[in-house]
């Protein structure tokens, strides 16, 4: 699918906006980064990283997460809600993690979305940051915002996915994933986007700015 124009200059003005932007979840390994993600499902990345840095250093693999037990492990996740669905996740994750794959963070995705607690959102950030291979991850934001931006429309997270990786080029792929979580969390919030001041607002066909009959700039 070609893009439109309106939506090349959309991704254009996001590229340049938030170039470089990266995670904000904190994490030394591979196997650290797949607890952060679990964790920060219906979470935020801020609370994560105030929970993990309690975590890691009392179990920051596998064994140590064994080791640690789920008692514990509740204990110490527990600002971030869900703990004991979560707890039970990481301490299933952990037990396939050494029993069929040697204490590693397999790098195939099939093999990760079987990972109990990891979804194709959370695979695709492993496979994306961790091990740096294209990947859209669809979260809360960049579901909402392709769909508000018409990027990608679509009523599931894979239909989203699946329309942005048909816009932007693989080689981007990881990178707008970070674009619209930044413009998701300073600009574009679920209840009250900041049309006044964001710089796409004379592109987005969602725009309130007065007086924009949104897109025709742009051949919408």
């Amino acid at each position: 699918m070609k893009p439109k124009k309106f939506q090349l200059e959309e991704l254009r003005i996001l590229e340049k906006t938030y170039s470089g932007a990266v995670p904000q979840l904190k994490f030394n390994s591979e196997f650290e980064l797949l607890v952060a993600v679990i964790l920060s499902a219906q979470c935020t990345d801020k609370r994560v990283n105030l929970v993990t840095a309690e975590l890691f250093p009392l179990a920051n693999t596998p064994e140590k997460i064994l080791s640690l037990g789920v008692e514990k492990l509740e204990e110490t996740i527990k600002p971030c809600g869900f703990f004991r669905s979560k707890a039970k996740h990481i301490i299933g994750t952990s037990k396939i993690l050494i029993e069929e794959y040697g204490g590693k963070v397999p790098q195939d995705f099939d093999k990760l979305v079987k990972l109990p607690g990891v979804g194709r959102k959370t695979a695709n950030v492993v496979t994306s940051v961790a091990f740096k291979n294209p990947a859209i991850a669809v979260d809360t934001h960049v579901f909402r915002l392709a769909n508000r931006m018409k990027l990608a429309e679509g009523k599931t997270p894979l239909e989203v996915e699946i329309g942005l990786q048909k816009i932007i080029p693989k080689e981007k792929w990881s990178d707008a994933h970070h674009w619209l979580i930044w413009h998701g969390r300073e600009i574009c919030k679920a209840r009250k986007p900041a049309c006044e001041k964001c710089p796409l607002n004379l592109v987005c066909p969602s725009s309130t700015v007065a007086g924009l009959q949104n897109g025709k700039f742009f051949g919408q």
